[in-house]
């Protein structure tokens, strides 16, 4: 059986419904400005057999006013977390939300952090599943703890410290996944300060998708993130956002067209702008 290891489409998990070895699914929905709304949708309707794994509870560690609007877990929390769900080793994982992917590649992000190379956004998310004719169930699925144990990770992350010594050298290209007018210092209503770090570039996470909610084909992706890395590898290239959410979809799409390596700053702008002297740019 084929895994998935970046994007899952509706076809390919309807089928993984019907195969002996069932997948774990995970309902990633989710709001910055309404933080319950998330759960009702999934107890509203969710994908069948869908756990949900809360962005501020699950998906990020505690907060200390320093460290971000959405700080990394602790591995082995999260890791146990996924276990009480049942996922079990070399399961394989698929995620979804509502938005656009955002919550999900977070989820996505992480699962990989932990050593978990099984996992898959569904393309579209929700909204894609039920345009095909996919039925939705609004009960919670029961579960048996699964053997899921954390491992090496297979992804890389650096600190604010990092990206801080690095602006000496401009070793790595920063990407951006905010919105142009937050980019630009407009209109930021979520965070201390309004700019973005100096010499960093902008992709909206949006971009990576059609109108229709799909990411874009893979021919297209390449050529704008192709151009996007100015001819640097993506391992020269380190990933940011509001929070660390949004940045993993660029991750993700990066991942896609096959342009592996790229970092994350989990602290992203909501870290370093809780320094009143830290450097930025609008």
């Amino acid at each position: 059986m084929s895994t998935h290891t970046t994007l899952i489409t509706t076809e390919q998990l309807h089928s993984l419904y019907l195969s002996v070895q069932k997948p774990a699914i995970f309902d990633c929905q989710f709001d910055l400005t309404a933080v319950a709304s998330g759960h009702s949708a999934y107890m509203d309707g969710h994908l069948p057999g869908a756990h949900y794994l809360h962005l501020d509870v699950d998906l990020s560690g505690s907060k200390t006013g320093r460290n971000g609007r959405h700080p990394l877990p602790e591995r082995e929390v999260l890791a146990k977390r996924l276990r009480q769900f049942g996922l079990q080793k070399h399961q394989q994982v698929v995620l979804y939300d509502a938005q656009g992917g955002i919550f999900a590649a977070r989820a996505w992000w992480l699962l990989r952090w932990l050593g978990h190379s099984a996992v898959a956004v569904l393309d579209g998310g929700i909204q894609a599943w039920q345009a095909a004719g996919r039925t939705l169930e609004s009960h919670v699925p029961s579960s048996t703890a699964g053997d899921f144990q954390a491992t090496g990770s297979l992804v890389e992350w650096v600190s604010r410290q990092d990206v801080l010594d690095d602006l000496k050298h401009g070793k790595w290209l920063i990407v951006d996944a905010r919105s142009e007018d937050r980019f630009h210092g407009q209109n930021e209503t979520l965070d201390a300060l309004a700019g973005h770090i100096p010499g960093a570039v902008n992709r909206f996470y949006r971009s990576n998708l059609q109108e229709n909610g799909l990411f874009k084909p893979a021919a297209i992706l390449s050529a704008e993130l192709n151009q996007l890395l100015q001819g640097r590898p993506a391992t020269l290239s380190v990933q940011q956002c509001g929070s660390g959410v949004t940045a993993c979809h660029n991750l993700l799409a990066l991942e896609v067209v096959g342009l592996s390596g790229s970092l994350l700053y989990p602290g992203s702008w909501s870290e370093w702008s809780s320094y009143s002297d830290a450097p930025l740019a609008t």
